[in-house]
C-alpha cells in the first residue's frame, strides 16, 4: 500500500487534511455566522443541494407534461414560469455555487493558508444570493433564464419585477465569489511557477466572475428601469427608444463567460483529486496553466455565437465569432488530453476504481467530450443559423457540460470531501446507485435531447404535433430526467444516514491501494 505525498509545490501542500465531523459541531449561529471556511463550504453545498431539489422539481413537472404530445395539464404560462425558474435555479443557485463551495474548502488546504481570506466577502455572497432566490421564487418570472426584452418587460406577473432585482443581486453575490476566488489564488507562498494548478483554476474563474457580472448587473438594473419607467431613458424597451440589439451584445457579455463560471471551478477539482487517486502527479503542469490563460482570455469575446443567424452577426465580424470559437476548444482540450494522459500514465490503483468520487470524476470527462463534439456543430454558421439554433439540439449541448462534466464533477467533490466533513464514509451501495442512475439517465437524456433537435423539435414549447420521432424522444428525455431525480433521492438519502451510521474514518480516507487484497478494509465496504 502506498499513499501519495503532494510534496510537489506544483500539486499543493503535503496531505494534512484529517477526517473530522464537523456538522455535530456546528450550531445554528455557527451555521449561520460562522467564517470558517469549513462553515462556509458546508453551508454553500447544503443550500446547493435545496436549489437542485427545487430546480429538479420543476423540471420533472414539465417533462411530465412534455412526454406525450398535446395539453396533459399545464398552462403556457405555468410552463414558461416553471421553464424560467429551472434555468435560472439550476445555473445561479445550484451549479455555479456548489462548485464554488466546494474550491472554497480545497483552495486553503492546497495552498496551506488554513483559513478563507476574505472569508466575509464570501459570506455576502452567499447571503445576496439567497435573497436573489427568494425574489426569484416570489416574483415568478416566465421570460426565460436568458430574460430577453422586450418579452421580460411584457410578461410576467405584477411582482415581475423581483426577477429583475434577482438578477442584479446574482450579479453582485457572483462577483463577490470572484474576488474571494481570485484573492486566495495569489496567496501562494512558492512563486507564480509553483502555483497548484487549484489555484491558476481560482485565479482564472475569480477574473472570469470579476469581468463579466458587470455586464450582467447592468442587465439587472437596465430591466428594472426599464420596467419602473424611472426616467425618460430606455436601455431595452424598443417601444421607448431603447434597443433589444444592445440587450442581446451586453447580456451576452456576460452569459457565454457564464458557462465557464461552473466549468472551470469542476477543473479546479480534477486537478486536485485524480493525483490522489492515482498516486502520481498529472502529466502535464504547463499545459494545464496555458489552458487556463488561453481559457480566459478566449471565454469573454465569443459571446455573440449564441445569436448569430440574427441580422445582428453578419459578415466578417460573424466569420470573426467562428473562427474565435472554435480557437476556444484548444484550452479545453488541452485539459482534456492532460486527464486522459495522467488515467494512462500507470495502472489505475484498485482503490481508485471503487471510490464514488473517481468514478463520477471519469464520467464526467466522458461527457465533457460528449458535450464538446456536438458544440463543434453549434459553432458552424451555416450549421447552426440553418437547422439547430433554437432547436432541443443546443440544450443537449449544455445539459452535457453543465450537468454531464460540471455537476458530476461538483459532486465527485462532494463525495470526496464527506469524510473530512463527517468523519465517516458514505454508504457505498447506495453511491452506486446514485452514480449508475445518474450515468444512464444522464445519457438517456442529452442523446434524446440530441435526436430531438436533429428533428427540428423546438425549444420553449409546451405542445406539439405528433411528428414522427417527436413523442418519442420527449418520453425518452423523461425517462432520463426520472432517472437522475431518483439517483438524487439516494443521494439525499446516503448524505443523512452515512453521517450518522457510516463506517468511521480516522486515518487518510482515500489511500492509493494498488492490489486491493493486500488491504481490503481501506476501501469503503459494500
Amino acid at each position: 500500500m502506498a499513499t501519495m505525498q503532494m510534496d510537489d509545490p506544483k500539486l499543493g501542500e503535503k496531505v494534512h487534511w484529517k477526517p473530522e465531523d464537523l456538522l455535530s459541531g456546528m450550531s445554528l449561529k455557527t451555521i449561520l455566522f460562522s467564517n470558517d471556511y469549513r462553515h462556509i463550504a458546508i453551508k454553500g453545498m447544503l443550500t446547493a443541494f435545496i436549489m437542485l431539489a427545487l430546480g429538479g422539481t420543476f423540471a420533472i413537472i414539465f417533462r411530465t407534461e412534455l412526454a406525450m404530445p398535446d395539453v396533459q395539464f399545464l398552462g403556457a404560462r405555468v410552463y414558461m414560469t416553471l421553464m424560467t425558474l429551472h434555468g435560472m435555479v439550476m445555473v445561479f443557485g445550484f451549479l455555479i455555487p456548489l462548485a464554488v463551495s466546494v474550491n472554497y474548502y480545497i483552495l486553503p488546504k492546497v495552498l496551506g493558508n488554513d483559513r478563507l481570506l476574505w472569508a466575509g466577502a464570501a459570506q455576502a455572497s452567499y447571503w445576496i444570493l439567497i435573497l436573489a432566490a427568494v425574489l426569484l421564487i416570489i416574483g415568478r418570472p416566465d421570460f426565460t433564464w436568458t430574460a430577453y426584452a422586450p418579452m421580460s418587460l411584457r410578461t410576467g406577473n405584477p411582482y415581475v419585477w423581483m426577477g429583475h432585482v434577482a438578477i442584479l443581486l446574482v450579479a453582485i453575490s457572483e462577483f463577490l465569489a470572484g474576488a474571494v476566488l481570485f484573492r486566495n489564488a495569489i496567496s501562494g507562498k512558492g512563486g507564480w511557477k509553483n502555483t497548484p494548478l487549484m489555484a491558476w483554476a481560482a485565479g482564472t474563474i475569480g477574473l472570469l466572475f470579476m469581468v463579466s457580472t458587470l455586464p450582467l448587473g447592468f442587465v439587472g438594473y437596465g430591466l428594472l428601469s426599464d420596467w419602473a419607467q424611472w426616467t425618460d431613458v430606455a436601455w431595452f424597451d424598443p417601444s421607448r427608444g431603447g434597443s433589444v440589439q444592445f440587450f442581446l451584445y451586453v447580456f451576452w457579455t456576460y452569459g457565454h463567460p457564464a458557462v465557464y463560471l461552473p466549468f472551470v471551478p469542476a477543473i479546479a477539482i480534477i486537478y486536485t483529486i485524480m493525483p490522489r487517486f492515482l498516486g502520481h502527479p498529472m502529466w502535464s503542469y504547463w499545459s494545464g496553466v496555458a489552458a487556463f490563460i488561453l481559457l480566459s482570455i478566449g471565454a469573454l469575446p465569443i459571446g455573440p455565437h449564441h445569436f448569430q443567424p440574427v441580422y445582428t452577426v453578419s459578415g466578417d465580424y460573424q466569420r470573426f465569432i467562428q473562427i474565435l470559437t472554435m480557437l476556444v476548444f484548444i484550452p479545453s482540450v488541452l485539459h482534456v488530453f492532460n486527464w486522459i494522459s495522467s488515467l494512462f500514465m500507470a495502472p489505475i490503483p484498485d482503490s481508485a476504481r471503487r471510490a464514488i468520487p473517481f468514478k463520477f470524476m471519469v464520467f464526467a470527462i466522458a461527457f465533457i467530450v460528449y458535450g464538446g463534439a456536438t458544440a463543434w456543430l453549434n459553432a458552424q454558421i451555416a450549421t447552426d443559423s440553418d437547422f439547430i439554433h433554437n432547436t432541443y439540439w443546443i440544450p443537449a449541448h449544455f445539459h452535457a457540460m453543465f450537468f454531464g462534466f460540471s455537476g458530476q464533477m461538483a459532486f465527485a467533490g462532494v463525495y470526496f470531501l464527506y469524510p473530512y466533513f463527517t468523519g465517516r464514509m458514505y454508504n457505498q451501495t447506495m453511491g452506486n446507485w446514485h452514480f449508475w442512475l445518474w450515468q444512464i439517465g444522464l445519457f438517456i437524456k442529452i442523446t434524446a435531447m440530441g435526436v430531438a433537435g436533429y428533428l427540428y423539435f423546438p425549444r420553449w414549447v409546451y405542445d406539439y404535433l405528433e411528428i414522427p420521432g417527436w413523442a418519442e424522444a420527449q418520453m425518452f428525455i423523461t425517462i432520463g430526467g426520472y432517472m437522475v431525480g431518483i439517483g438524487f433521492l439516494f443521494f439525499l438519502v446516503n448524505l443523512f444516514w452515512s453521517a450518522k451510521y457510516g463506517k468511521v474514518v480516522e486515518d487518510d480516507p482515500w489511500p492509493v491501494i494498488h492490489d486491493l487484497k493486500a488491504a481490503p478494509d481501506a476501501v469503503p465496504a459494500e
